[in-house]
């Protein structure tokens, strides 16, 4: 299924989101030009948008809707290693997508918070794991979230790609990003609600056009 298809069907289950048609599919370009060259996807957020950066995570790093046999040469080189575990390696493992969710980190962050500052528990992941090419994207309903911005700041100037998912107006996280997702609602659950169909399209137009 191509991109245009996929797109068509979330517009049609949610028609409110047909402004942001643009953004979506700019954003879910961005992101696959980053793995195309080798880079990687950071995702955060607080609260329900740190379950979505979870989210959002488990479904590029295995199957989403397509199977994701391994590469032939991958395999050989699992034979090579070990013969008789690899027929089950091979017959089980996936090819993934490389995604980190910065929210999931229990130990740093409250390392960061305790012993840095609170508001950079995602920027000094960034500032860790970030790399020229890699893409960020801060989930935010506001878009005002500081730890987010922070985040976005160290982002930009690592030179990565910065995304933003938010509420309507984009808040101050919009100055920073090479697109944002403003989904169409101001009220927290509201947004929400928006966010999961979107980023469920955008994961599946990325493994649709690698798998």
């Amino acid at each position: 299924m191509d991109t245009q298809k996929l797109l068509d069907t979330l517009i049609r289950r949610y028609p409110s989101l047909e402004g942001i048609r643009g953004d979506i599919e700019t954003a879910s370009n961005i992101i696959i030009e980053a793995y195309e060259n080798g880079g990687q996807l950071l995702a955060c957020g607080n609260g329900g948008s740190s379950a979505d950066a979870d989210h959002i995570v488990g479904e590029l790093m295995k199957s989403f809707s397509k199977k994701r046999p391994l590469e032939e040469s991958f395999e050989n080189s699992l034979e090579s290693v070990d013969a008789e575990k690899a027929e089950f390696l091979s017959s089980h493992l996936e090819r993934g997508l490389p995604a980190i969710s910065l929210s999931a980190h229990t130990a740093l962050n409250t390392a960061v918070s305790n012993d840095i500052h609170g508001d950079l528990i995602f920027a000094q992941q960034v500032n860790g794991y970030g790399r020229k090419g890699d893409v960020f994207l801060g989930i935010t309903t506001s878009g005002n979230s500081k730890n987010v911005i922070y985040a976005a700041i160290v982002a930009k100037t690592k030179g990565m790609k910065v995304l933003g998912l938010t509420g309507e107006t984009g808040g101050e996280l919009k100055n920073y990003c090479d697109a944002v997702i403003k989904v169409p609602a101001k009220w927290t659950p509201e947004v929400q609600e928006l966010h999961l169909p979107v980023y469920h399209t955008i994961c599946q137009i990325i493994e649709y056009h690698f798998f």
